[in-house]
C-alpha cells in the first residue's frame, strides 16, 4: 500500500518550493575592527574583505562612552528602520539601552510620540503603578531592553510594541535569538561573547538570522563588533561549519534515558529488558551510538540504567521463564515510580522529594503557608540561589513563633543565620541546600502576602524577572508534587492542602480575584479592575452586558469584552457540569443494593 502511495504521489504531484510564495530575503555579514568594517566572504583569503570606513563625528565624550561606535550603527537604521542589538550579559543590556539614548537627538522623541506614551502607561498600569527608571528613559526614544529580568507582562508589551514598529531598537541577550519572532533591519552583536564564553557557530548563525524580514525588508545586515585580541577567533568563526546535532540523553542520563526508561514502563510500551534496548536503537541516541559511545556499548548503558531505577526503588525486576531454557528480564513500576513518572519528577530528586515529604508529616506547621511552600519550592533552582544574608537575618526576624518553628524543624537557627550576615565563622554543619531553599520559601511567602513582585524584588534585592520565574515553577512543581502524592496513600493529607497552594502560587493575588483570573484573557490588572467595578464572581461576569463592560472597565475593547464574557460562561458551564456529574454519582446506587422496606407504620398507611 506504501508503495503504490508513493508512486502515486511521484506521478501526480509536481514538487512545489516555498521560493514561489516566500521571496528570499537577502543577508548580509559584516564584521567591525576599530573604524573598519569589513564584509564577509568565503571567497576571500581570511573570509572577509573591506568595506568601508565608518563616517560619524564622535565627541570625545561619545568616545569614551561609546568606544564601540553603536550609537553611529544604529542611527543608520533607526527609527525607519528596526535593530537588535545583542549584548553578553543582561546589565550591560541596561547599560547599553540607556547610553544610546543619551546621544539621540530630540527628533527621536518626536517619532510614534502618543504610541509610546501609551506603552509606558500600560507598564504602568501592569506593574501597580511601578515603572522600571531605565525602560522610562529610554522607551521615550524607541529603545528598551530586552532579557529574562523583565517580567512575562512587560515582555509581551514591550514586544508587541516593537514589532508594530513603535519601539524601533532593542538591546537584547542571546535568549531573545531563539524562540521569539522578532526580526530586524539591522542586527549588531556588540562582542563575540555570550556571558565570558566565545561564541559557538550555531549560537553566531542564530542571532544574525534575525536580520531580515520577508515579505517587509528586502535586506538584512548583521555586524559582529570585535577586538584585536579575539582577530583569529571571529576569523575562526565565521569560516568553519556548524556544530554537529547529538542526542540530548546521552549528556544526562538522570534526565534523559533513566527517565526515558521510566516512562516506557509506566506506560507499557516496552517492559522487557530486550524490548527495551531495541526501543533504544531506534532513538536518535541509538542511531549515533558509534559516535557518542567510546567505554560502553548500548545493551550495558540500559542494562546500568535499568539498575538504577531498580536500585532507587522505582522498578522491580522479574524474571519469567519463556522455555524451559530461556528466561525473560521484565520490569515492573512500584508506587513510587509511578508517583514519580505522574508527577513527572526530576529523578534525580524523587527520593529526596519523597524524604521531606515523610519527614514534613512528622510534625507539618500548618498555622502558615510557609511550611508547605519550602517543600513545593524547586529543587533545581536551589543552587542557582546566592542568599543575602542581611536581607535573609531581617526576614527570619520577622517571623512568627510558628513560622519560626518551620525553620527549627529544619535545621536551621536564627543565631546561624545572625552569624553569616555579620560574616562569622561558623563551626556547625548545616546543609547548605536546606538553607537556599528556605530561603527561595521565604521570597515565595512575601510574594503570596503581597501579590506585587515589584516590591518583593525591592525586598530581596532580586530582579522582577527572576522572581515571576520562581513563582512559575513552584506553581508548576507545586502542582507535580500534588500528583506525587496522589499515588501515595500515606501522603494523603497533603491533596487537599496542595490543591489550594497550587491554586494560589498559579494566580497569586488576594484570595477574592482568584476566581476572575480562572476566566481566559484575565490577568492580576484586569482581574482587579473588575472587581472594583462589582464583577466580583464568575456569574456576575457571565451575565455582564458587553456595552456594559466596555464603558466600565478603561482600556477594554468590544472584541475583548465578549471573549470574557464568552468564556465566563463556558467556565460557568463547566463547573456546573462538574457539580451535576457529582450529584448523578451520589445518587446512582449499586445493582445490588436493597429496595426500601416498608416499615408497620408505612404499610398500615397504604
Amino acid at each position: 500500500m506504501l508503495k503504490i502511495y508513493k508512486s502515486f504521489f511521484k506521478r501526480n504531484i509536481t514538487p512545489i518550493s516555498l521560493d514561489q510564495y516566500v521571496p528570499k530575503v537577502e543577508l548580509k555579514e559584516y564584521l567591525k575592527l576599530n573604524d573598519s568594517i569589513y564584509e564577509v566572504d568565503s571567497k576571500a583569503e581570511k573570509g572577509m574583505t573591506f568595506s568601508r570606513l565608518l563616517n560619524y563625528k564622535y565627541s570625545d565624550a561619545l568616545k569614551k562612552m561609546d568606544p564601540d561606535h553603536l550609537v553611529a550603527l544604529v542611527t543608520e537604521v533607526i527609527p525607519k528602520y528596526s535593530c537588535l542589538v545583542f549584548c553578553p550579559t543582561k546589565k550591560n543590556c541596561e547599560n547599553v539601552a540607556e547610553m544610546i539614548c543619551k546621544f539621540l537627538s530630540k527628533e527621536y522623541l518626536k517619532h510614534k510620540e502618543k504610541e509610546k506614551e501609551d506603552v509606558i502607561k500600560n507598564l504602568k498600569n501592569m506593574s501597580s503603578g511601578k515603572l522600571c527608571p531605565v525602560l522610562k528613559r529610554t522607551v521615550p526614544f524607541g529603545v528598551a531592553y530586552h532579557h529574562s529580568g523583565l517580567t512575562s507582562e512587560e515582555r509581551r508589551l514591550l514586544e508587541e510594541a516593537y514589532s508594530s514598529g513603535i519601539l524601533c531598537l532593542f538591546t537584547c541577550t542571546s535568549t531573545l535569538a531563539a524562540g521569539v519572532n522578532l526580526p530586524a533591519r539591522r542586527v549588531i552583536l556588540r562582542a563575540p561573547y555570550v556571558a565570558k564564553e566565545f561564541l559557538k557557530r550555531n549560537q553566531y548563525k542564530q542571532m544574525i538570522g534575525r536580520a531580515g524580514r520577508a515579505g517587509i525588508d528586502t535586506v538584512g545586515e548583521s555586524i559582529l563588533i570585535f577586538q584585536e585580541k579575539d582577530k583569529e577567533q571571529v576569523l575562526e568563526l565565521i569560516n568553519r561549519p556548524l556544530e554537529n546535532c547529538y542526542s540530548h540523553l546521552v549528556q544526562e542520563f538522570t534526565k534523559g534515558i533513566q527517565t526515558l526508561f521510566l516512562s516506557l514502563i509506566g506506560l507499557k510500551i516496552a517492559t522487557n529488558l530486550g524490548d527495551i534496548h531495541d526501543f533504544m536503537n531506534g532513538t536518535f541516541f541509538g542511531i549515533q551510538q558509534n559516535v557518542l559511545l567510546k567505554e560502553k556499548s548500548l545493551w550495558e548503558i540500559t542494562v546500568e540504567s535499568l539498575s538504577y531505577l531498580t536500585e532507587k526503588g522505582l522498578l522491580q525486576k522479574e524474571m519469567v521463564a519463556t522455555s524451559e531454557e530461556e528466561h525473560q528480564c521484565n520490569f515492573h513500576i512500584t508506587k513510587l515510580g509511578r508517583a514519580s513518572f505522574k508527577g513527572t519528577i526530576d529523578l534525580a530528586y524523587c527520593d529526596i522529594l519523597y524524604r521531606d515529604l515523610k519527614k514534613g508529616l512528622e510534625g507539618l506547621v500548618l498555622e502558615s503557608f510557609l511550611h508547605l511552600i519550602y517543600l513545593t519550592t524547586p529543587y533545581d533552582l536551589v543552587p542557582q540561589c546566592d542568599p543575602d544574608w542581611m536581607v535573609y537575618f531581617r526576614q527570619f526576624n520577622q517571623l512568627s513563633p510558628a513560622e519560626q518553628n518551620v525553620a527549627s524543624r529544619l535545621g536551621i537557627s536564627e543565631s546561624f543565620i545572625g552569624k553569616k550576615a555579620s560574616g562569622q565563622a561558623i563551626k556547625k554543619k548545616v546543609d547548605k541546600d536546606v538553607v537556599n531553599r528556605l530561603y527561595l520559601s521565604f521570597v515565595l511567602y512575601a510574594l503570596l502576602k503581597e501579590t506585587n513582585v515589584w516590591s518583593v524584588a525591592e525586598k530581596f534585592n532580586m530582579p522582577r524577572g527572576y522572581i515571576q520565574n520562581l513563582l512559575t515553577g513552584a506553581a508548576s512543581f507545586s502542582s507535580c508534587v500534588l500528583h506525587f502524592c496522589e499515588e501515595l496513600e500515606e501522603f494523603w493529607v497533603y491533596r487537599a492542602l496542595l490543591v489550594e497552594l497550587t491554586k494560589k502560587l498559579t494566580y497569586c493575588v488576594k484570595a477574592e480575584l482568584i476566581p476572575l483570573m480562572e476566566v481566559t484573557g484575565v490577568l492580576e490588572g484586569r482581574a482587579k479592575q473588575l472587581y472594583k467595578a462589582g464583577y466580583k464572581s464568575l456569574m456576575h461576569l457571565a451575565n455582564a452586558d458587553p456595552e456594559v463592560l466596555i464603558r466600565t472597565i478603561d482600556h477594554l475593547s468590544r472584541r475583548q469584552a465578549k471573549q470574557i464574557i464568552s468564556s465566563a460562561k463556558m467556565l460557568l458551564h463547566e463547573k456546573a457540569e462538574a457539580l451535576q456529574e457529582e450529584v448523578d454519582e451520589l445518587l446512582r446506587l449499586p445493582p445490588d443494593f436493597p429496595g426500601p422496606v416498608d416499615t408497620p407504620t408505612e404499610k398500615a398507611w397504604s
